[in-house]
Formats: structure tokens, sequence, C-alpha cells
């Protein structure tokens, strides 16, 4: 019952009805008005047709003498008013039937009576006449009278009539076989509308079902490296590439946490048995030299700053790759000095800021700060014992002539430690990447990728170089790809 429900409300149904509904009513109201328009003409033409023949007999009986005789069906000259569809029945001065009709129409008190007239031209109308199995309109028109010296004593002092009458039941049924024509029309052209609109709708809805069958795979399977194919340049085209785009997205953010997780156990699973190995130790510190047992202390007192220190670069690096925090207008050089500012606070290090060109940009401050404090505690760390000032460079665009900025954010953090070797270059900003020299140091190696996913989230990318003279440059750009 419920997949029948969906059946019946699915889009293509939907479609295809709203289609057959459209065309029905258009097919409907121009069949309605055609056969209206039609009819309306028929008639008034066959009435114009009638009028025009009656017209012509009482013209010709005014200007002309004439007799029933003139009128007989085997007088000659006289066609003019049997035309199609006209039957002419001649009636005497006293309403008798001369020349009857084919077939023969019937006479009223009122046709005797203008049979009668000595007046030409005198016409009656009958409408609506049941003649056998057809219907008639008839028109009775005065021959006029006789002169007072032709007329002998009692007779009447017309001459007859002439009836004329026009079939319409003929055109009726006529326009009767054209509205069932119409109809059947009508309705082959809704239930061709209505297959048309089923072709139509499957044709456009196909795609979406695709797309539709494609969304329920991944909530059944939770399986977010599936394909969608669904191609074309439309809104449907468009919404399959953005759903595609959005998977891979998603598959690449499962795929991210999942190393991050891996990563992350790996990299804390030697600082915890370091821990533990030490923590078994303390079982038997009474029996320990006090030597050792100072060792001992400062051996855990390490462990627990370096495993805070990776926890807290994991959550920032987790908070780095969410887009929580909402955009401002900021400027990058004022957000060099507040890191400058507190870099010489923690590491007594002399650190300069330089800046060019325009520096603000609509950006996460929070993150930005974030990404240029392990930058220069970075250089801080490498080159240790240094004597140099710390640099951070930011660099921005120059305004163009039409006052268009163009280009992207650069920042740099330059220093004079021990540089970068060439095989370090490309997996600097990896997670938990060491180089060779650097595994004695403190730190987790997050700090880079930190790095790395800020630049990436505000449109820009990291980068490292060797600095000339000694030492290293590593920065990131925002807001384009370097």
């Amino acid at each position: 019952m419920t997949r029948r429900r969906a059946q019946l409300s699915s889009l293509q149904t939907t479609f295809a009805v709203s289609f057959a509904a459209v065309a029905a009513g258009v097919t409907v109201l121009v069949g309605f008005l055609s056969y209206d328009a039609a009819a309306r003409l028929v008639r008034v033409d066959q009435q114009s047709a009638f009028a025009e023949v009656v017209g012509d007999l009482q013209d010709e009986v005014r200007h002309n003498t004439m007799t029933p005789q003139d009128f007989s069906s085997s007088e000659p000259g006289h066609d003019i008013v049997r035309p199609s569809r006209t039957d002419v029945q001649v009636l005497g001065a006293g309403g008798e039937i001369v020349d009857g009709g084919s077939p023969a129409l019937p006479v009223t008190a009122e046709d005797r009576r203008i049979a009668a007239s000595p007046v030409a031209g005198l016409t009656v109308q009958h409408k609506d006449v049941d003649v056998g199995q057809d219907v008639y309109r008839i028109a009775t028109v005065s021959l006029g009278g006789e002169s007072a010296r032709e007329q002998g004593p009692g007779q009447p002092a017309g001459r007859g009539a002439v009836q004329v009458a026009q079939e319409f039941s003929d055109t009726e049924d006529l326009l009767r076989e054209l509205q069932q024509r119409t109809i059947l029309m009508m309705a082959a052209v809704v239930i061709a509308a209505g297959l048309f609109g089923w072709w139509l709708a499957r044709r456009i809805t196909h795609r979406l079902r695709i797309l539709a069958a494609a969304a329920e795979d991944v909530a059944r399977t939770r399986r977010l490296g599936i394909q969608v194919p669904v191609t074309g340049a439309d809104e449907v085209g468009r919404l399959g590439r953005s759903f595609d785009r959005m998977l891979g997205r998603l598959a690449q953010s499962e795929e991210d946490q999942r190393r991050l997780v891996q990563d992350a156990g790996h990299e804390l699973r030697t600082p915890l048995t370091s821990l533990r190995t030490n923590i078994s130790l303390l079982r038997r510190i009474d029996e320990l030299p006090p030597a050792t047992r100072e060792d001992l202390v400062d051996d855990l007192a390490i462990e627990a700053r370096e495993l805070t220190d990776l926890v807290n670069e994991l959550v920032d690096l987790a908070a780095g790759q969410s887009d929580t925090e909402p955009k401002q207008r900021i400027d990058l050089a004022d957000l060099a000095d507040e890191v400058a500012v507190v870099a010489r606070r923690r590491t007594g290090r002399d650190v300069l800021v330089r800046a060019s060109g325009d520096t603000t940009a609509d950006a996460r401050p929070a993150a930005l700060q974030r990404a240029m404090s392990n930058l220069v505690e970075n250089a801080a760390k490498f080159d240790r014992g240094g004597t140099a000032p710390i640099e951070i460079a930011v660099t921005g665009p120059e305004q163009g002539r039409l006052g268009v900025r163009q280009g992207v954010i650069r920042v740099e953090v330059l220093d004079r430690g021990p540089g970068i070797a060439e095989g370090d270059l490309l997996r600097l900003f990896d997670r938990f990447y060491r180089a060779a020299d650097a595994r004695s140091l403190p730190g987790s190696g997050l700090g880079l990728s930190i790095v790395r996913e800020v630049a990436i989230a505000h449109g820009g990318a990291p980068f490292a170089n060797r600095r000339e003279g000694g030492g290293a440059v590593i920065g990131f750009t925002v807001g384009g790809q370097e």
C-alpha cells in the first residue's frame, strides 16, 4: 500500500497528470471556442443565404407583375428561387396550392391572408416548421393584387403567393456531427497529451530517479565513494554534479578523520607507553636512589606536557577543519603584530613584522592567528639559540587602475635556522611528519598541518622554501592558489 501510494505521489506521475490536465483544459477551451465559432458562422451563413433569396423574390414581385404560373416548376427562367436545399411552393389567390413543393409545405391561415393581399412583396416567416422528418424555415411572399378593372366580382384582391422554404435540420445534423468529431478529437488529444506527458516526465525524472537511488544507496550502505552517473547542462545535471562533489568532499572528510584517528593513535601510543613504564617504576620508588627518583619525576612531567601539547594540537587541527568560526573583515598585518607580541613573551626572541599592500581580507581571525603562531613557534624551535630576529612578512596586492584588488595575501615567516632539506620540502605539511634532524626536538608534527588546513580553508595554500643565506621561509597565502 505504501509503495503504491509512493508511486501515485511520485514526481513522474505529478508531471504526467499536470501535463495532461493543462493539455485537456487548453484542448477543451480551444475545441469549444472553435465549435462555437464554426456553428455560429454556419448558421449565420445559412440565414444570410435564405434572407438573400427572400429579398430577391420580394424585389422581383414588386417590380414586375407576376402570376403563380410564372413561378411554376415547369416555367423556365425562375430557378433563382430554387437554390440548393431550398424548396418552393406556389399558392393561388385563395391560398390553394398551385404548384406543390417537394416536399409539400404546410399552408396556414396567415399564408392564405398573404396570398390574398393586393400588396406585392408582403412577407410572413415561420421558423422551425416540421415537414416530414426535417425542419424548415418558411417565408411566404405575396404576388400583389389585380387592378380594379381586372378584378372580377367576389374574387380575391391578390394573385397568390410564393412560399420559399430552407431546410436547416441537415445543417444541425452537420453541426452535431462536427460536435461529435470535435469531442472525439479533444479526447484523442487529451489521451495523446497524457501519454506524451508520461513519456516526457519519465525522461525528465530518469536522472532524478538515478540521483535518488544513489542517495538511498549511500544512506543504506554508508559508502560515500560511489559515482553519481548524472549528466547534462540543465538543473538536474548541475544537481547531480553538486551531489557527486558533495559525496567526494564527505568521503575525503571521512578519510581525513580516519587517518587523523590512526595517526593520533600511533603518536599517542609512544608517550602513553613511556608513561606506563614510568608509572610501573613508581611502585619501586622507595628502592630507587634519589637521583633516579628526580629523573623519573622529570620524565613524567615532560611526557605529561608533551601529551598535553599533542592533545591540544589535535583539538586545534580538528577545529581548523571546521567552518564554525564566522568570517569577518580583518587586517592580517595587525594580526601579525599581535602574534609577534605573544611570541616575544614566550620565546624571548626578537620578532619583526613587515607589511606592504592591502592586507585586509574576509577571514577567520582565530584560525589565522593559530597558523601564524605555529609558524613563529616552529621558527623559534629550529633556530634555538639564534640571535637574528624572526621576521613575519605580510604582503598584500596593490590596487589596480580601476581600484580593484587583484592577487592574494602572502604571509611568510623567515628564520636563520638550519634550513630545510630538499627531501623534506614535499612532506613538510603532512600530519605527524618530522624531519630526521627534528625528531629529537619537542613537538608532535601537527603544527604545520594546522597551517595547511587553515590556508586551504581560506582559499590559499601553504609553501616552504630555503632562505637565501641560510634558514627557511615558511608561510601560506589567503584568497587564492599560490
